[in-house]
């Protein structure tokens, strides 16, 4: 099973912002912005650099973005 936080962390960076990846999934931008914050803190790193305007993924998330995608292409 693909980690729910991290489908969401692939989601938003796909979106391009966080707003967006809340109108895909029908859910408010606060709930989004929260879950990324408690990943970051799980994992204790920044993965995005979030702006009013801008919104792009750290080196971290990056990273991360990179070793995610074939995993959840994998899986599904």
């Amino acid at each position: 099973m693909f980690d729910p936080d991290y489908d969401l962390f692939v989601q938003i960076v796909e979106a391009g912002s966080i707003s967006a990846a809340a109108r895909q999934r029908g859910v408010s931008v606060a709930s989004l912005s929260k879950r990324l914050v408690r990943l970051e803190q799980r994992l204790g790193t920044r993965l995005v650099h979030r702006t009013t305007r801008r919104m792009a993924p750290t080196s971290a998330g990056q990273d991360l973005l990179g070793a995610l995608l074939p995993l959840r292409a994998a899986l599904r």
